[in-house]
């Protein structure tokens, strides 16, 4: 069957918007009981919000911020960082996760990816651990749980600090725990395609209350009370300034999104899992097409549903083939590039592809299929249809 691209039918006529946001009836009403309430900066639900997460990861603490690289650059922070100190982390991830170690002041250093998993290989972590290195930040890629054991394991031998990018994986879990209560924080997002959204927004989780009271006195400007704790308790107190802080809360009306999501957070993993099985079945029938892995040790939160091409077998690129599903009618993304690829990073530090070869091959062949727990089951039947016919028409 001739693809749409090339003169076809399409799959379907109703474009899949890929990422979509899955906001029911429920959020839309708490979002106006916000702005009802004439309360609608940092507040109530903002606080409610926390707790709800504070109780979900099993972390003593959960402080909300305006976003995942907002939560990345407070945590680095507490390392007081300068030019001699070097961090190390994965180039699988998105720009943010390096720029905030550059933006602090300190070096970058890449540790290639394991094959299957896509995610930081605790042996070459290992291999550019120095005696400058301060932290390691983990990322557990499209929700699938680091090796965390043999991470935590290293920066106990090294003395470093681990700061966890968890910003796919809400609902992971590595052996038996919460990643939000692995190493000395985990940052979380709540971007509009993340599996909770509150727009945009983010969210950090630590066990160290010195940490977590400093977080607090930081994303607000270094001042000691709030707003909303000046004008609700009894008489008014002024507030003094005893830190260079900064502006990165989250409001009301974005946490007002998450409430009922967190409520049915569960659920939605659930009908996630569903899809996920459903493209398992289908796809791993097919030539050309790698489906992605499931962890050995915990769950996988289902972010993203990343499949690899077996270029070899196809006469198309992964890009060719991204843009051919667009036109079949369904929405696709790429997760991600290697950050050593970057024209930045590539032009700034001389990085070469073959630096980092596993998570340069990764970058060639992967793109994320649509997962979310607002598709339905045609939906579903129809990314499968399509992703078939273009492997069919173009198998070598």
């Amino acid at each position: 069957m001739k693809p749409a691209i090339e003169g076809g039918k399409p799959v379907r006529e109703e474009f899949l918007v890929f990422g979509k946001p899955d906001i029911r009836e429920e959020d839309i009403a708490e979002v106006a009981d916000t702005l009802r309430s004439g309360w609608i900066g940092h507040g109530p639900k903002t606080e409610r919000f926390e707790q709800m997460f504070a109780e979900y990861t099993g972390a003593k603490n959960a402080i909300a911020v305006n976003s995942c690289t907002a939560a990345l650059y407070l945590s680095l922070g507490m390392l007081e960082l300068g030019p001699e100190d070097e961090v190390i982390t994965s180039p699988m991830t998105y720009p943010s996760t390096a720029n905030v170690i550059l933006h602090h002041g300190a070096k970058v250093r890449f540790a290639d990816v394991d094959e299957r998993s896509g995610n930081i290989d605790p042996v070459n972590v290992q291999e550019q651990i120095t005696t400058k290195t301060r932290a390691v930040i983990p990322v557990h890629l499209h929700g699938y749980p680091v090796d965390m054991e043999a991470i935590l394991y290293l920066a106990e031998y090294a003395s470093i600090a681990v700061i966890v990018d968890a910003a796919h994986a809400i609902e992971a879990r590595y052996m038996d725990k919460h990643v939000g209560v692995l190493g000395d924080a985990a940052c979380f997002s709540f971007y509009a395609t993340k599996n909770i959204t509150t727009a945009d927004g983010g969210m950090i989780a630590t066990n160290r209350d010195d940490w977590a009271k400093r977080f607090k006195l930081l994303r607000m400007h270094g001042i000691t009370r709030t707003a909303w704790n000046r004008f609700r308790e009894k008489g008014f107190k002024f507030y003094d300034t005893v830190a260079p802080g900064y502006k990165l809360n989250l409001t009301d009306l974005q946490s007002a999104m998450a409430i009922h999501q967190m409520e049915r957070i569960e659920d939605s993993w659930k009908r996630r899992t569903e899809v996920w099985k459903a493209y398992d079945a289908a796809l791993s029938q097919m030539k050309g097409i790698e489906t992605p892995p499931e962890p050995g040790e915990g769950r996988h939160a289902r972010h993203l549903y990343p499949v690899r091409l077996e270029l070899e077998k196809l006469s198309i690129t992964r890009d060719e083939f991204l843009e051919a599903l667009k036109a079949e009618g369904i929405g696709a993304g790429i997760h991600f590039i290697s950050l050593h690829l970057h024209s930045f990073y590539k032009n700034t530090f001389g990085f070469k592809p073959d630096d980092f070869p596993v998570a340069a091959r990764i970058s060639q062949r992967t793109l994320s299929l649509p997962l979310s727990p607002a598709l339905t089951d045609k939906d579903v039947e129809d990314v499968i249809n399509a992703v078939g016919k273009l492997l069919s028409y173009y198998a070598r």
